[in-house]
């Protein structure tokens, strides 16, 4: 055990781990994207990065390269299995001008910005990766009876 004991400094919480089928240029495009900040690589030695730390906004977020030799296929890179069940959500204080951003570092719109019924300004891009990130900007507070109202509207409008 460490001296700073079995948590290390800023790691408590939930860390996301992403697999990446390339994700040294995964952690370089968030960089670009979404301002994040490489916090070390460690590859492996045919080069591939078996583990990678990046922050974003002061939070965490791991990453590594596919590796299905190794994790016997549990866990894969979207892009590799042409899906993801998992969304990143981040808060930005401009959700255009972010998303903007994310395409122009190569991310692809899924979800056009648009005032949501929540109170956000929402958006969903998706990296090169299969990565979803969703982006939101919130707008104004809704009562539980006004989210109730807009949900039962939309359900009806299909």
């Amino acid at each position: 055990m460490s001296d700073s004991g079995p948590i290390p400094e800023g790691m408590s919480g939930v860390i996301p781990h992403l697999v990446c089928d390339g994700a040294s240029d995964a952690l370089d495009f968030y960089t670009k994207a979404f301002d994040a900040v490489d916090q070390g690589r460690t590859p492996g030695p045919d080069g591939r990065l078996m583990h990678a730390a990046m922050t974003i906004d002061g939070s965490w977020m791991f990453l590594a390269d596919d590796m299905p030799e190794m994790n016997d296929g549990k866990s894969s890179a979207p892009s590799l299995v042409g899906t993801t069940t998992v969304a990143i959500h981040r808060y930005v204080t401009d959700v255009d001008a972010a998303v903007d951003k994310a395409v122009a570092a190569g991310a692809t719109v899924r979800m056009p910005a648009a005032d949501m019924f929540w109170g956000d300004r929402y958006a969903v891009v998706v990296d090169p990766w299969g990565h979803e990130w969703s982006l939101a900007s919130h707008q104004r507070d809704v009562s539980p009876e006004e989210m109730a109202a807009a949900m039962e509207a939309m359900v009806r409008e299909g």
